[in-house]
């Protein structure tokens, strides 16, 4: 699976987010990381083939998470679930 890279002048936490494309808190979930600087992946897992999407489903599950975007991953250990700003802030020290 491809993810689509967004360089940041921050780099200090590796940051994943599983989004849709037509998402509106996923959208705010990458103008978030945009606005602070923060280098992030993501993958808009609409536009993905089914053998991707299904390899997505199986990693948000094997975290511990439910599939439900944008699914914000940080440092390969947090986790979070939808557009929680407090939470996501809190994991990035923004």
């Amino acid at each position: 699976m491809k993810t689509l890279k967004v360089e940041g002048d921050k780099s200090k936490h590796k940051v994943l987010i599983y989004a849709l494309s037509t998402c509106a808190w996923c959208k705010r979930a990458k103008r978030l990381m945009k606005d602070n600087k923060i280098a992030y992946e993501y993958v808009d897992v609409d536009l993905c083939s089914s053998e991707d999407r299904e390899e997505v489903r199986r990693d948000i599950a094997r975290r511990g998470g439910r599939p439900s975007f944008p699914t914000i991953i940080v440092d390969d250990e947090i986790l979070i679930t939808g557009f929680k700003e407090d939470k996501i802030r809190e994991a990035l020290s923004i």
